[in-house]
């Protein structure tokens, strides 16, 4: 494999067709390339959701879900009362998370659906929680695609976002030809502020691991 088929990831040298496919997975990659989020993003995830509480009866909504670990993290921690939902606009992520938690969903506690966070189809005040871990990034127009989170939100319900890349001033070459790969968007914590804010959320909080650069952020809807 020649140097022009790798792409230097800020964090490791990858083969880039593969990591094309952290976008929107699609085809044989897009099996192989979730199946390795669901490993290799597990620490992170495992970290962030210490950040906030899920409740036996929380309604939940896992935006970019994947290959579905959080639905199958969360389905376990709620009773028949709760309900977990994934949306992903990739169909090999909609096949491999409805795989993964084929059981749940026979259970009546788990739905995963192929959608756009841009235009969800949900009702408004619909869930308690929102999450989006390693997504936000490729969000086509963030601060319309926050309202659409902001509108199935419940009165006071949780936005929770993990990333494993935060935007840090003169420390971002590294991420160049990842961002260009993947057409990205690295949000630094004060831009994450700033656009919860202006999008009905308050009591923002950052949470950041500075030993792995990761960054999870919570707010609550106005």
């Amino acid at each position: 494999m020649s140097d022009n088929d790798k792409v230097n990831t800020g964090h490791h040298i990858e083969d880039k067709e593969l990591i094309k496919n952290a976008r929107k997975p699609v085809g044989e990659l897009g099996h192989q390339i979730l199946d390795r989020m669901n490993k290799s993003h597990e620490s992170m995830a495992q970290w962030g959701v210490t950040h906030f509480e899920v409740k036996e009866d929380s309604k939940i909504l896992d935006i970019g879900c994947g290959g579905g670990r959080n639905i199958e993290r969360f389905a376990e921690q709620i009773s028949d009362n709760g309900r977990v939902v994934g949306l992903d606009y990739s169909e090999v992520s909609v096949e491999k998370s409805t795989k993964l938690n084929q059981e749940a969903i026979d259970r009546g506690i788990v739905n995963v659906l192929q959608g756009s966070v841009s235009d969800m189809p949900f009702y408004d005040e619909t869930f308690d929680i929102v999450t989006g871990f390693e997504t936000i990034y490729f969000w086509p127009d963030f601060i319309n695609d926050l309202k659409e989170v902001n509108r199935v939100l419940k009165h006071d319900g949780l936005v929770f976002f993990c990333n494993e890349a935060v935007y840090r001033e003169g420390e971002m070459e590294k991420y160049d030809d990842l961002v260009e790969l993947l057409d990205m968007k690295i949000y630094s914590e004060d831009v994450l502020r700033q656009s919860l804010e202006e999008t009905g959320f308050k009591d923002f909080q950052a949470f950041i691991n500075d030993e792995n650069d990761w960054i999870c952020i919570t707010a609550r809807k106005i």
